[in-house]
This record gives C-alpha cells, sequence and structure tokens, in this order.
C-alpha cells in the first residue's frame, strides 16, 4: 500500500482492527490537541486569545487537566476566567438576554471540539480517498470489529462525495460493520438480562458480562465512566 503524508495516519489508526477505527481516529486527535494545549501552544498569544473565546467543554476540560500539569491547566484558566468576566459580568447595566446569551454560546463551543471536527473531516476524505484507491485499505476498512452508530452516520456523510459506483459497495460494507455490531449487542444484552432470572442459576455468561458497557460505548462513541460487577442485582 502506497504510503503519504495523509495516508500514513489514516493507515495508523485502522492498522490496530481493535473496536471503532473513527473513535480510535477521534481519540488520537484529542490525545494531540491536548497535550498541545498544554505543551508549547500554552504561551503562544493566538492560541491563547483562541482558547479564551471558546473554552473547552467538559470531556476536554479533563483531558487536559489529565496531560497537562496544574501549573499549566491554571494558567490557561486564569486567562480564561479573565475573558468569562468581561463576557458574563460587563461593566455597567446590561439586559438579562444578552448575558444569557453570552453563557449559553459558551456552552456550546470548545477549542478542541471545533479543531477535532476540522481534522476529522481531513482524516475521513483521506480514508474514502484510500478506499477508492487502495485495493489493500478496503480489505483492512473491511476487517474492523465495528463502526459505532455516531461514526457510522458522519463516515456516510462525508462518503456523500465518492461517485455513485464507488458509494454503493462503500455504504454496504460501512452498514455492515455498523449492524453486525449492533446485532451482536443485542444478543448479548438480552442474554446478560436472562442471566438473572433464576433458571440461569449458574450458567454460562459468554460475552454477555460487559455488553452494557459495549453497548453504552456503541451508541455514544464513548465509553461509560461508570463500572458495575457484571453479576451485581440492581440497585
Amino acid at each position: 500500500m502506497r504510503e503519504d503524508i495523509c495516508s500514513i495516519p489514516v493507515n495508523e489508526v485502522f492498522e490496530p482492527k481493535d473496536g471503532c477505527p473513527f473513535c480510535r481516529m477521534r481519540d488520537m486527535l484529542e490525545d494531540r490537541m491536548a497535550t498541545y494545549i498544554t505543551g508549547a501552544a500554552m504561551m503562544e498569544p493566538d492560541v491563547r486569545v483562541e482558547t479564551n473565546r471558546l473554552g473547552f467543554c467538559s470531556q476536554h476540560f479533563n483531558q487536559i487537566l489529565a496531560r497537562g500539569s496544574r501549573l499549566s491547566v491554571a494558567l490557561i484558566l486564569e486567562s480564561l476566567l479573565a475573558e468569562v468576566k468581561g463576557q458574563v459580568f460587563p461593566e455597567g447595566k446590561t439586559a438579562v438576554k444578552k448575558i444569557a446569551g453570552a453563557v449559553h454560546q459558551r456552552e456550546n463551543q470548545c477549542f478542541i471540539c471545533g479543531n477535532i471536527e476540522k481534522n476529522m473531516k481531513h482524516l475521513l476524505d483521506s480514508t474514502i480517498t484510500l478506499w477508492q484507491n487502495e485495493p489493500e485499505f478496503r480489505e483492512l476498512y473491511a476487517a474492523q470489529p465495528y463502526i459505532c452508530m455516531p461514526h457510522y452516520a458522519l463516515v456516510l456523510e462525508a462518503a456523500q462525495k465518492m461517485p455513485k459506483k464507488n458509494f454503493a459497495p462503500f455504504e454496504a460494507v460501512t452498514t455492515q460493520l455498523a449492524k453486525t455490531y449492533l446485532e451482536e449487542l443485542s444478543g448479548d444484552v438480552t442474554h446478560f438480562c436472562r442471566m438473572f432470572d433464576y433458571r440461569s442459576a449458574g450458567g454460562d455468561w459468554g460475552n454477555s458480562r460487559d455488553a452494557i458497557e459495549r453497548a453504552m460505548a456503541w451508541l455514544t462513541a464513548r465509553p461509560p465512566i461508570a463500572h458495575q460487577n457484571a453479576g451485581e442485582k440492581n440497585r
């Protein structure tokens, strides 16, 4: 398979064959961005202007806290809080509607989310180009364990630019990867439920012990944070 600056990161994402490849793609971008934000970019004026303007969502606040030193995160927060103060608590009398609008705008913005969305588009374009031009990549794509529901829609939307003759087989394999895993999950969740029936006492759990977590991850493209013992009763 020919490799260039566009195909290398895509191949690196697809080669492990572990879970949804597009979740791995997003995770790779998030990791790089969170590391970048709390590293050298922390003191770059143009970056600070944008992080102050957009802020971060809860998910990505957690990621920069996990990757950066507490001092680097505190320095980011220092200027961010000053920006928020100026927007939410401006000098003089300000209409409540305007203040509420400023708060709601911040709730719907995130510096990392915006960058992930932009870079995901580029990587999706590279994925689609590789699939059309490289037979080896088509085999690698079809060998993925599954595609989660949110990324299933995202990928098909991005593939709309394909010629019809290419879109049909691409849509077929993409749908198979998402639907087949959904059917497997459904069976595992049903089996998990049945294992709480007294008639199943001592039975084989099969692959159902982590069915709840896997189903949530497939539905949301994020693994759940909370975990329970598979044998616990409802609390």
